[in-house]
Order: C-alpha cells, then sequence, then structure tokens
C-alpha cells in the first residue's frame, strides 16, 4: 500500500515538472463551424436569383457578432428576371456580416464584377454589396471596360446586377493603372508617369 502511493506521488510529481500551463483560446478567433466546398442557392418566388460558391466557409458567432469568412475566395452569380445568367462577382476573400439584422458582404483581392448581357467589366480591389438596398459599391480604384472603351477613377455606385455603374471619380487618360507590374503614380490633374529607379 505504501509502495503504490509512492509510486503514485512519483508519478504525479514527474508529470507535473513537465506541465506548462495552458495558453488561453480566443474563441472570438475560433470558427463555430467550417464548410469546404461551400455551395448555396437562393430563388425567390420560384425563381433562381443567385449562387454562390467557396471552397472555404468559416462562420463565426460571438456576442452580438455573427459573420461568415471565406479566406480561399468566392463566386458569386446573379440570374436576371428571365433566368439568364446576368452577373459574375469573384473575388481572392470575401466576408458576409449578419449583426444587428442586416447583411452586408464585403469582398476583397482581385474583384471582377462582370455584367454579362452588357458585356460590362469592372476590376477593383475592395467591393461591399448591400442585399437590403440591392446595392454594391467601392471608394476605391476602379477599372471598367465595356464594347465602347474603358473608364477609370476612384469609388463606384450600382445596383446589385452592375447594370448601371457610375464611377463618383473618374479620370481621362490613356493610361490603365496595373498594380502587377509597374509602379506608376497618378495625380488627379495629370498623369505624372512611372518612378525612375534610382
Amino acid at each position: 500500500m505504501i509502495a503504490s502511493a509512492l509510486a503514485l506521488a512519483f508519478v504525479v510529481y514527474s508529470c507535473k515538472g513537465n506541465l506548462s500551463e495552458a495558453e488561453k483560446l480566443d474563441l472570438s478567433r475560433i470558427p463555430l463551424q467550417t464548410v469546404d466546398d461551400m455551395f448555396f442557392v437562393q430563388s425567390e418566388n420560384g425563381r433562381l436569383k443567385m449562387r454562390v460558391e467557396s471552397p472555404r466557409m468559416e462562420v463565426y458567432e460571438h456576442d452580438t457578432v455573427a459573420y461568415d469568412l471565406f479566406p480561399k475566395g468566392i463566386r458569386v452569380f446573379g440570374y436576371s428576371e428571365e433566368g439568364m445568367l446576368e452577373t459574375t462577382i469573384v473575388s481572392q476573400k470575401a466576408r458576409h456580416d449578419k449583426s444587428a439584422g442586416k447583411e452586408l458582404w464585403s469582398a476583397f483581392g482581385k474583384v471582377v464584377v462582370k455584367n454579362i448581357m452588357k458585356q460590362e467589366t469592372m476590376e477593383t480591389d475592395t467591393l461591399y454589396w448591400d442585399q437590403a438596398a440591392k446595392e454594391i459599391w467601392t471608394d476605391c480604384y476602379v477599372k471598367m471596360t465595356s464594347p465602347s472603351g474603358h473608364m477609370q477613377g476612384y469609388g463606384m455606385r450600382s445596383d446589385e446586377m452592375a447594370r448601371n455603374a457610375i464611377l463618383l471619380k473618374p479620370f481621362d487618360n490613356e493610361f490603365i493603372i496595373d498594380n502587377d507590374s509597374t509602379k506608376v503614380v497618378i495625380d488627379s490633374v495629370n498623369f505624372i508617369g512611372p518612378l525612375l529607379k534610382k
């Protein structure tokens, strides 16, 4: 009996020396649920309205905050009243906030919006979509191309199907900003041109 108690005391003492205090978990940074190869469809009165696809969705809910993250990107397909594919939105990352009864989508990183029927494409770095107001917008740089040419500027507002996009601060010149290949400095009045390396 004494030998058993000594053996137990030795085991407890040896293990105690190797154990450190566990780090505190921040539950707000841990998803409540994760979904791989997420796919959902939204319909209205039996008519297909929207389809959303993503390689990964993470659901977060704590206190009064609830949102979904799409860390590997998202693809949104919007359909016209006749059931035709009209608009697509593709981005590298996205977030869907569902707090306080509002739904706001945010898309980040090489966001491309295409209105297939009008053959128009918008490219920007950040795009917001308010489902209740049925509006998309950004305050970032936007490049728009269509069969009639191209436009660029800062800030854009449109309906959610990108049928009537309006540039808020357009500027006109012969150059398109391409952040991937050359660094270009743009003055809102004059085009300065690429910076020369020293």
